[in-house]
């Protein structure tokens, strides 16, 4: 019986935590993208009207969910100026 309770439970949980770890990991795309553009491209750029605008449009659409993710990735470790190799991958999502 609590083996089965057990089981019970990560077939429940399971997909709830995956949620949150989509959640978190958009969230984090979104901050990385939005801060990158403000240091880059526009110091007085709205970081936070940004972060919520990705964020919203993540959660509603998979489509976009799935290139801030890539925007996010072809980001990483890139300077500024090697920031503009990332412009298929990121228009669209800023500003």
């Amino acid at each position: 019986m609590k083996k089965l309770f057990l089981f019970a439970s990560f077939v429940l949980l399971t997909p709830l935590a995956s949620g949150c770890v989509d959640e978190v990991d958009q969230a984090f795309d979104c901050s990385q993208i939005c801060n990158r553009y403000s240091d880059c491209f526009d110091a007085d750029y709205d970081v936070g009207a940004c972060e919520d605008r990705c964020r919203d449009n993540a959660d509603a659409d998979e489509d976009f969910a799935e290139q801030a993710d890539g925007c996010e990735t072809c980001l990483d470790d890139r300077s500024c100026s090697g920031s503009f190799a990332c412009v298929d991958e990121c228009v669209g999502v800023v500003p």
